[in-house]
């Protein structure tokens, strides 16, 4: 019962913050300067038009009628119609959402990829020259901008090497090689940022985890170093490694709005800069509240998963000491 009350408590403070999160979303935006009619019909329009354009997109109505409108709709899937396209909002999001979520999961696997054997290394080796070489490589990762990687990285694989496209995105289905192609340089410059970050905490974890009594037990028992951390402490490393990922996961969502400008990604990045641009709010309010969602998605996720990692947590409600 433990874990069920853990689980309904994580879930309800979930929806308290998605519910905050949305009014916040639309005041801000219902706050910004500026008349979408008058950017759909000009400086020359009359107040006629402007009024009668007003009354047609409903803005003229109040904010309180206007926000649960906007929130009953997100319930049932519609969000709304785009103010100067007319195209559903959910369908332009849900187009340009698979992009993101490619470059933010290939992103974080290659992070991951990287950054667990180099943190195992830095910290078993600590103190020595191939562990001391890892951590310094680390610190230069942390100080390259995501953006600034992407633009080395063409100039180099793109430019004078030819290897990789520059820009661009096709979509797997229209070709496949094509579309690996135009993730590779996005990636891997989401991934030396991210695996940089956590090869730091991975190797922090890991230097915990050997100067616990378990792990000393296990290795005077004629345990190799590495069979013991594979066998133990893993497991006692990884509780601290969930939180950090999960916040880099998060940050991952707003590094791909960077990088979706430098190599011209169709994603959600781009869309809502354009529809910021344009003053299109019903699109801005509805990128911004999904990237809310995956980010509160992420967060409740990290959470419950620490009754997975920790039977303490299982025992005394799951609540973290």
């Amino acid at each position: 019962m433990s874990v069920f009350l853990a689980v309904v408590r994580r879930l309800a403070i979930f929806a308290v913050s998605l519910a905050l999160a949305s009014v916040l979303v639309f005041a801000v935006c219902a706050a910004l300067p500026g008349d979408i009619a008058q950017v759909i019909l000009g400086q020359s329009a009359t107040p006629e038009a402007l009024a009668e354009l007003r009354q047609r997109l409903g803005t003229d109505r109040p904010l309180a009628v206007r926000y649960l409108d906007w929130v009953g709709g997100m319930l049932t899937g519609n969000f709304g119609e785009s103010y100067l396209t007319r195209l559903p909002v959910a369908a332009q999001i849900a187009e340009r959402m698979a992009v993101t979520l490619w470059l933010v999961l290939f992103g974080m696997v290659l992070a991951l990829l990287i950054a667990i054997p180099l943190g195992m290394l830095a910290a078993v080796r600590n103190r020595r020259l191939s562990g001391t070489l890892v951590s310094a490589l680390s610190q230069v990762g942390l100080a390259v901008p995501a953006f600034w990687a992407g633009i080395m990285l063409v100039v180099l694989f793109a430019v004078r090497l030819g290897w990789l496209p520059a820009n661009g995105y096709i979509p797997l289905l229209q070709d496949p090689g094509q579309w690996a192609a135009h993730l590779v340089l996005p990636v891997v410059s989401l991934a030396i940022v991210q695996s940089s970050v956590l090869v730091r905490y991975i190797r922090s974890a890991i230097l915990d985890v050997l100067s616990e009594d378990y792990f000393r037990t296990a290795r005077a028992v004629g345990w190799t170093r590495m069979r013991a951390l594979v066998r133990h402490g893993l497991r006692n490393a990884s509780l601290s490694v969930v939180t950090v990922l999960g916040l880099q996961l998060a940050t991952l969502f707003v590094g791909a709005i960077v990088i979706e400008q430098v190599f011209t990604l169709p994603g959600l990045g781009q869309l809502l800069l354009a529809a910021v641009g344009q003053r299109d709010l019903v699109l801005v309010q509805g990128t911004v509240m999904v990237l809310v969602f995956v980010v509160l998605v992420i967060n409740a996720a990290v959470d419950l998963s620490y009754l997975a990692l920790d039977p303490r947590l299982r025992s005394d409600g799951g609540r973290r000491r």
